[in-house]
């Protein structure tokens, strides 16, 4: 199994369980999530509570939730507040300029090159919500996650050259 790290941080962020869709130059990865129901589990076994005698609810656990599987999976952490176009902007800048000495000089320059357009596509035309890894570093790699059109299930970008590949 391999797993991606966040360069910056070694916070595990995907797994190779999730298939990816390399994206705008191969700078952004794309990764389709999914809700799903974890907690109680309905099991019938045939009886009749309501003739035995007992309530309807009697022995049901409401504590199934609802979460995103790669969000649960990698424990990545609670959504972080929105970012205005500045806000964005200087966080891109700072990343930019955080994560370009952790690469060698030829993915240096193909992340450089292709990293210039895509600031203003994310913050733009999705209108993403924002995820970090388990250590809620201020200088680690978001993970964006954003709906298609009419999609149920979110969809996350990854940025490419921010991951690190680990074999397990």
């Amino acid at each position: 199994m391999l797993v991606y790290k966040d360069l910056l941080t070694g916070d595990e962020l995907l797994s190779d369980s999730f298939c990816y869709k390399e994206i705008e130059s191969g700078v952004l990865w794309e990764v389709e999530g999914k809700w799903v129901v974890q907690g109680a589990v309905d099991v019938d076994i045939g009886a009749n509570p309501s003739a035995d005698g007992a309530d309807e609810d009697e022995g049901v656990d409401d504590k199934a939730v609802k979460v995103v599987d790669i969000v649960d999976h990698f424990q990545t952490s609670t959504e972080q507040p929105p970012f205005d176009k500045k806000q964005f902007v200087a966080y891109i800048k700072k990343y930019i300029k955080l994560l370009t000495p952790k690469l060698d000089a030829e993915k240096q320059e193909v992340f450089k090159k292709n990293i210039e357009g895509e600031p203003s596509s994310c913050s733009q035309s999705l209108v993403p919500e924002f995820f970090v890894g388990e250590s809620m570093s201020d200088d680690s790699t978001l993970v964006f996650a954003y709906y298609k059109d009419g999609a149920s299930d979110p969809t996350f970008l990854y940025f490419a050259h921010g991951l690190k590949e680990v074999k397990c």
